[in-house]
């Protein structure tokens, strides 16, 4: 089987990827042609970006046509394609989520949610503002210094210290822990929870989801206690749970909303959509991004809006059950399989510690499938939202023939 990183040759790219020792020329749809022409099926999507999959035909002509136009020109400038998109995040965004902010990336997007956040909690007393952010165990929301902080994982924070003070880590799921906490700094003389940060499933922390009650319980707690809820949107958001954005599957809606990764299908960016209550305190000067909603990312975003219609998205959902039904199934046929965990399309298999998930992956590289690592030895799987039924079998029995070959006698 291949390792996880063969590539021992001197390179002057610093080593801080351990990188499979594969490299692809190009794609098409859910499938990487690599260098010698072998075709990978992808359930990795890159790590949850190319939701539309690999040379898109839509997002290649639109960024074809505005490539001979205009790149970039700074916020200096109004950019007409920014309202333009701004327009069509918040329509289908949810009532009163209306004002957006344009980055490139997912860590600028959470970073930028929680400065708004506090921001916005500043304006309502800056002698004694809030700024505690709650978090929860397992989160992953980007790896800046900040959110190194609000990030769960003491292994990616190693040798950066000292942390930003700010952030404040509660058991994952566990409503009467984060009601006793809200409540009580509630009631104290000088309140410090300026919000509550969430992932409906976790990325990086293997898949684990919060159930809708649990999200709707959060919202009233936060709007009982004058706390502003954000939405850490980036890898599950963009269609990735089957609607457009995750929380659409419940009866709320957000404060702030942070997306990226699949906004852009491939091309970097990220977005802050935000109510106009708290945008307003955002005055000239406060934040900013050079490269931030410049025409070229603007084009890709939109192109990939025009496609993620209703239509669209209601038959990735059919292919969402689909996939979860045979992969419940294969659970059942393999010991080795703790269980099944996720939301959409992001799904993970979490295996019996006896067998180590890399192990796994490895097998499936070799049988020409593609998928990531995650927390808690699990293997994460993102595949397009173009994936075909006929290729999630695939993918499914891919994960079979591994499981059998590398699973103890």
């Amino acid at each position: 089987m291949t390792s996880a990183n063969t590539n021992t040759k001197h390179t002057p790219l610093m080593a801080n990827y351990a990188r499979a020792d594969l490299a692809f020329k190009s794609g098409a749809g859910a499938w990487l042609i690599a260098e010698d022409d072998t075709r990978y099926l992808d359930c990795a999507s890159g790590i949850g970006v190319t939701n539309l999959g690999h040379a898109h035909p839509h997002l290649v002509q639109a960024l074809t046509t505005q490539a001979e136009k205009l790149w970039h020109v700074s916020n200096l400038y109004r950019i007409p394609e920014q309202t333009h998109l701004a327009g069509m995040l918040a329509s289908r965004a949810g009532a009163g989520l209306d004002s957006v902010f344009f980055c490139n990336s997912g860590v600028e997007a959470v970073e930028g949610a929680v400065k708004i956040a506090r921001r916005a909690q500043y304006s309502k007393s800056q002698k004694n503002p809030r700024h505690t952010i709650i978090c929860f165990d397992g989160a992953f929301h980007g790896r800046t210094l900040a959110m190194l902080a609000a990030t769960d994982r003491p292994d990616f924070r190693e040798g950066f210290g000292p942390m930003p003070s700010g952030f404040q880590h509660l058991p994952f799921g566990n409503m009467n822990a984060l009601r006793q906490v809200l409540l009580d700094d509630a009631s104290s003389p000088t309140p410090k929870i300026a919000a509550i940060m969430y992932e409906a499933a976790q990325g990086e922390g293997g898949g684990r989801a919060l159930p809708p009650q649990f999200l709707e319980d959060t919202r009233k707690l936060a709007d009982e206690t004058d706390t502003l809820l954000i939405a850490d949107e980036v890898q599950i958001g963009m269609g990735r749970s089957g609607k457009l954005f995750s929380y659409q599957h419940t009866d709320i809606t957000p404060d702030i909303v942070a997306i990226a990764k699949g906004l852009g299908g491939g091309f970097p960016i990220g977005a802050v959509i935000t109510r106009s209550r708290h945008a307003q305190h955002m005055t000239p000067g406060s934040h900013g991004s050079t490269f931030g909603g410049n025409p070229l990312a603007m084009r890709a975003a939109t192109a990939v809006l025009e496609v993620m219609d209703e239509t669209f998205l209601a038959d990735v959902r059919t292919r969402i059950k689909q996939f979860w039904q045979s992969m419940e199934a294969l659970a059942k046929k393999h010991s080795a399989i703790r269980h099944i965990q996720g939301l959409g399309f992001l799904l993970a298999v979490v295996l019996d510690e006896g067998l180590p998930a890399s192990q796994v992956i490895a097998s499936m590289r070799d049988k020409k499938v593609l998928t990531v690592a995650a927390a808690n030895n699990s293997i994460r799987f993102l595949p397009p939202l173009v994936i075909t039924s006929e290729e999630l079998r695939l993918a499914v029995a891919t994960l079979d023939a591994a499981l059998t070959e590398t699973t103890p006698a």
